[in-house]
């Protein structure tokens, strides 16, 4: 079977920044399995809009804001399930996440933290973390820089101040 020229171009894609779609699956899933669908997920809605890429924008800049959208609705339909399952408490997902080697505690706190962030709040800071300038994160999440600024602030006032209380 041939692979058509759109289609490979598609896949060459998806290898070189499959990175994005796995850290933005990582932050706003949990569970494995259901992270397993989010990235199927993602890679669908990509490949759905793969035709309407606009290459006057950076392709990371695209797969962010696909790869984001798809993520904050599938946690929101996620969110809903398990309010009418009565999940398991969200203190036993915890301490099995924090179950790592000392050395790994902070970074590990970290992510706990930044996946109880609201869902924008989320997305900011997985931005800010990769070194993204805040012109491509207000582009991306459709918001202004100046309240990206904003937002970054108070989100590290925010974790600073969890980071206090567990060390004090």
């Amino acid at each position: 079977m041939t692979i058509k020229p759109n289609a490979q171009a598609f896949l060459d894609m998806i290898d070189t920044h499959k990175g994005i779609i796995y850290k933005i699956a990582n932050s706003y899933c949990k569970d494995k399995e259901n992270r397993k669908d989010l990235i199927q997920e993602i890679i669908i809605q990509l490949w759905l809009a793969f035709e309407k890429y606009d290459p006057t924008y950076k392709i990371s800049t695209w797969m962010y804001t696909i790869a984001l959208n798809v993520s904050i609705s599938f946690y929101r339909k996620e969110h809903r399930r398990h309010q009418i399952n009565h999940s398991l408490p969200e203190v036993i997902h915890l301490y099995e996440q924090t179950e790592v080697e000392d050395t790994h505690v902070d970074i590990e706190r970290l992510q706990v933290f930044i996946k109880e962030l609201k869902e924008i709040d989320r997305a900011v800071m997985l931005l800010y973390l990769e070194d993204t300038p805040q012109e491509e994160i207000a582009q991306i999440l459709g918001i202004t820089s100046t309240n990206v600024s904003t937002k970054i602030y108070r989100i590290k006032q925010q974790l600073k101040q969890k980071f206090s209380t567990i060390n004090t």
